[in-house]
């Protein structure tokens, strides 16, 4: 082997070495970065907000329900995608005890973000929440921050996943869809919800300090502790 190949093998080991540092300080900084956020600017509930309502879409729900786990999340959030591998690690292994529910919180910053959670309303409306859910955070690095309008990406979802259109069509139209999320955002609004994700974990705000502690403390509520 050349000394130029060698040294190219090296370069490349460094950056892939680099990609993986990056990459865990994102994934484990993203938690910190919340409750940092959230310590600043969540306040007691003062509006009546409601953190789980009786149809808050339920993104997997405990066989042996001890607790409830609740996400407010704009599906176009760069730190929602962040946080998205971390909650799954997490539904795998406490699912069997833990409900994870999700509440949409379209922020006004992100373009499509309102078309999103239309779009996984609609999936929602014939079953498919869990799907169009995944698909939205699978596919984000491909539309999010878009300036343009991304309805007819998220239709060829919809297409995918085998929905009857027409229903799609009707029900990203009908005005009651959006008024479901946006009763969403309110209850996070009146609960000082400010930015997302932001989590809790039957029914009070989640402030751990690390990803570790985030854990340990949904573990300790899936044991009924």
């Amino acid at each position: 082997m050349s000394t130029s190949t060698t040294g190219m093998d090296k370069t490349k080991k460094a950056k892939i070495a680099l990609w993986i540092l990056l990459g865990l300080i994102v994934i484990g900084g993203i938690i910190g970065f919340t409750v940092a956020r959230n310590a600043v600017t969540v306040a007691e509930p003062t509006g009546g907000g409601q953190v789980v309502r009786e149809d808050s879409r339920v993104l997997s729900q405990a066989p042996d329900e001890k607790a409830q786990f609740v996400e407010f999340l704009d599906f176009e959030c760069e730190s929602c995608l962040a946080a998205y591998p971390f909650v799954e690690e997490l539904r795998a292994e406490y699912g069997d005890n833990v409900t994870f529910i999700n509440r949409y919180f379209p922020l006004p910053g992100h373009k499509n973000s309102m078309n999103a959670a239309l779009s996984v309303e609609a999936a929602a409306q014939q079953g498919q929440y869990e799907a169009m859910y995944r698909k939205m955070f699978d596919t984000q690095k491909q539309w999010g921050e878009s300036s343009d309008d991304q309805s007819a990406l998220f239709r060829t979802y919809a297409e995918d996943l085998g929905l009857d259109m027409a229903a799609y069509d009707a029900a990203v139209a009908d005005p009651a869809t959006r008024e479901r999320i946006e009763v969403d955002k309110a209850d996070g609004q009146a609960l000082g919800v400010s930015g997302t994700p932001t989590f809790y974990l039957d029914g009070k705000l989640l402030e751990p300090k690390t990803l570790d502690e985030f854990r340990s403390l949904v573990e300790a509520a899936a044991n009924g502790s």
